[in-house]
């Protein structure tokens, strides 16, 4: 098992940071509704302006900084998993988003 998986981790390697990135926004796509349902299910009784204020700070600071930060801390968690399964761990990911959204009728 070991033949395969530790040459995709070499292959893989210098794109873990990049591939964190990509995994979280693909998680924020995938599950950014749910966060939306919320936050308007809590600003419902606001005035318009003020909520569409605030939604618009939710969307470009919120899910900014989830991005900014959410990333690395996946990348770190990444690390937790044994260099020669790393890449094929980060398949793997990708592959469940893909199986989550095909679920959730996104593709």
């Amino acid at each position: 098992m070991a033949s395969f998986t530790t040459p995709a981790s070499d292959l893989l390697a210098s794109y873990f940071n990049e591939m964190s990135l990509m995994l979280m926004a693909t998680l924020l796509v995938v599950y950014g509704d749910i966060i939306n349902k919320q936050v308007k299910r809590s600003l419902s009784g606001l005035h318009f302006i003020l909520r569409s204020g605030l939604f618009v700070l939710l969307c470009a600071f919120g899910y900014g900084a989830l991005t900014l930060y959410g990333a690395p801390l996946l990348h770190h968690i990444f690390k937790f998993v044994a260099y020669e399964y790393r890449g094929v761990a980060f398949i793997v990911a990708f592959v469940a988003l893909g199986v989550a959204a095909e679920r959730r009728r996104y593709i």
